[in-house]
């Protein structure tokens, strides 16, 4: 009998043929003028097609939006038609693909950011981080308040943004509020000091959130639109006080739009997961009526358990996909994995981006 992780299931109004999905990895290779996916973003997505879904590496929603160094954007003409070019070499593969919606905040530099600004943020105090500029590895830079009137501009900014993902051919998007970046800035009080609407109580600062995926679902409809979060993961210095209880608002708030999942960054790594962090996370996710899709370094076992137990619906995986384009049909199988080479993750052309073989290719060779 097959493993149910290897069976077709539902994530909102999408059908995909497994419940392996390809989580987000960012690798630095856009192009150095525009930010932008070209032909070697179409070969490494159309390679990895086999999974259930793909959900493309973070990618930012205006020029403000960015932290690191050729990361592609979804606000220009090139961007938008080199995602195109993406999503139709994936669907010519017979496979789906998300696009993730990123607005770093405070995780940037004033160098790579339009006229040298400051980066924004809930409020100005600079994250304990470093991002990568042109110079290399250097500390972030201190970010300023962003104002009360700005947030309308913003919450357009996520909007417009899936306005693009919709015309280049994306069959969901995700909402990245995860991971020390803007979103997850302002949901935290750690970062979050505000004495406004955006500010305060979990309510407020679970505000803009809540807008965005207004924002977000008017254009791709709830069953497309997915978000990511990371409420028990410390990132970059970015603590809350208290997480349970705002996340304890944050996602039935999520349930009741309809949205179609919660993709979760779990605390720990599989296998290793402290047992109270691991009890307050089955907990957050029995307050979500949609899709779960669990991220933590799973490994075949331990997903096919997850799925089989329901636990979790999907399960995302990471560094894997990056030297296993065939990893779905790999865990399966029940196959060896390719070991990735870390010193080409980040940066670079096709080494360490192409030229990983797929188990076809080896016993071939």
């Amino acid at each position: 009998m097959t493993d149910k992780l290897f069976t077709p299931g539902k994530l909102g109004d999408v059908a995909l043929k497994n419940r392996v999905l390809m989580a987000p990895l960012t690798r630095n290779r856009a192009s150095k003028q525009g930010d932008a996916p070209y032909d070697i973003h179409v070969e490494y997505y159309r390679q990895r097609a086999e999974a259930g879904l793909i959900i493309t590496e973070a990618t930012q929603i205006t020029p403000e939006g960015k932290g690191y160094i050729q990361t592609p954007g979804i606000y220009s003409r090139e961007q938008i038609d080199g995602w195109k070019k993406v999503v139709n070499a994936v669907h010519g593969e017979g496979g789906k693909i998300a696009l993730q919606l990123w607005h770093v905040g405070r995780i940037s530099h004033v160098s790579l950011q339009e006229g040298g600004q400051k980066p924004v943020a809930p409020s100005a105090i600079k994250a304990e981080a470093q991002t990568v500029t042109e110079e290399g590895f250097v500390d972030v830079s201190e970010p300023r308040a962003l104002e009360l009137d700005e947030m309308p501009r913003l919450v357009d900014d996520y909007r417009r943004a899936a306005q693009n993902a919709k015309e280049a051919g994306f069959d969901m998007v995700e909402i990245h509020a995860a991971n020390g970046y803007l979103l997850d800035q302002f949901i935290r009080d750690g970062a979050n000091k505000r004495d406004d609407a955006y500010g305060g109580s979990p309510e407020n600062r679970a505000r803009l959130i809540l807008e965005v995926v207004d924002a977000v679902t008017e254009v791709y409809g709830a069953g497309r639109t997915g978000i990511r979060l990371s409420p028990l993961i410390e990132v970059a210095g970015l603590k809350d006080s208290d997480p349970m209880t705002v996340y304890s608002y944050l996602i039935p708030e999520l349930s009741r739009r309809g949205i179609a999942y919660i993709h979760m960054v779990e605390p720990g790594t599989q296998g290793d997961l402290d047992q109270e962090l691991g009890q307050q996370t089955a907990r957050l996710r029995e307050l979500f009526d949609g899709a779960y899709i669990a991220n933590a370094g799973y490994g075949r076992d331990t997903a096919i358990r997850v799925v089989e137990s329901g636990q979790a619906d999907f399960v995302a995986f990471g560094r894997p996909y990056i030297a296993n384009p065939d990893l779905a049909h790999r865990l399966e199988i029940d196959a060896e994995l390719n070991e990735g080479d870390q010193s080409t993750y980040y940066g670079g052309g096709i080494e360490g981006y192409l030229d990983y073989p797929t188990l076809a290719e080896q016993k071939a060779a």
